[in-house]
């Protein structure tokens, strides 16, 4: 199982609280985020993790430069900003497996990997992403699905009372995902998922793991408890 980590990102809403550390380095109980990343990638029997890099990225490399894990790691360095979409284009190009898990680096959504790579190929997905549930909330937009998985609409972010969002964790088909032939930057998920919705290919599995989204600084704070006891 190869799975690409989007870990660019600048951690604008966390600079009062990490300073210049990019998201995925944020310290989380005396470790960076990104080795509780490592440590679910493990447990999931991961053998090869692409890192999609840009922002400060000679910290995280340094930083793995001093670790010892379980699969192998490589890194794929941005030049320039290319977006989520760009970003990610860049890793999956150089992912050899024919399904390829994708992660935020900022998010934890401890989903059973291999259960969701059953549904999205049971369903011949091109892409099939892991929703959770939540309740009153306002952070994130709604994804829309029908009865059978498949992903019908997307919604802008608005307070909602209950509903499904999108957490983060996909699975892609690498070669369909190629043959969109989208180039530079765009974003993954207005240029791809919102564009091509209409096609029915892109499906979503609900899970009620644990999530989280260290983007904010309450939730920032919250992950420091809640990895004493997950980790």
């Amino acid at each position: 199982m190869e799975a690409i980590i989007l870990a660019g990102g600048l951690g604008t809403r966390l600079k009062e609280v990490i300073g210049a550390y990019p998201k995925c380095m944020a310290p989380v109980n005396g470790k960076p985020f990104l080795a509780y990343l490592f440590e679910y990638l493990g447990q999931q029997k991961c053998t090869r993790a692409i890192l999609s890099l840009g922002y400060k990225h000679r910290v995280i490399t340094d930083w793995l430069e001093e670790q010892d894990v379980d699969f192998e790691v490589d890194c794929v360095i941005e030049q320039e900003p290319l977006g989520t979409g760009g970003g990610m284009l860049a890793a999956m190009e150089e992912a050899e497996t024919e399904h390829v898990a994708v992660l935020n680096g900022d998010t934890m959504f401890k989903v059973d990997l291999k259960e969701q790579l059953a549904f999205h190929k049971s369903n011949n997905a091109e892409t099939t992403l892991a929703l959770k549930r939540m309740h009153q909330f306002d952070r994130y937009g709604l994804v829309n699905v029908d009865t059978i998985g498949v992903i019908t609409s997307f919604e802008e972010k608005q307070f909602r009372e209950e509903g499904l969002i999108n957490g983060g964790v996909y699975f892609i088909d690498r070669e369909v995902f190629l043959a969109r032939q989208l180039r530079g930057k765009f974003s993954f998920e207005k240029d791809y998922l919102e564009r091509f919705t209409k096609e029915k290919r892109f499906y979503g599995y609900i899970s009620d793991s644990y999530f989280i989204d260290i983007g904010i600084p309450t939730d920032y704070d919250k992950v420091q408890v809640d990895f004493k006891s997950l980790f």
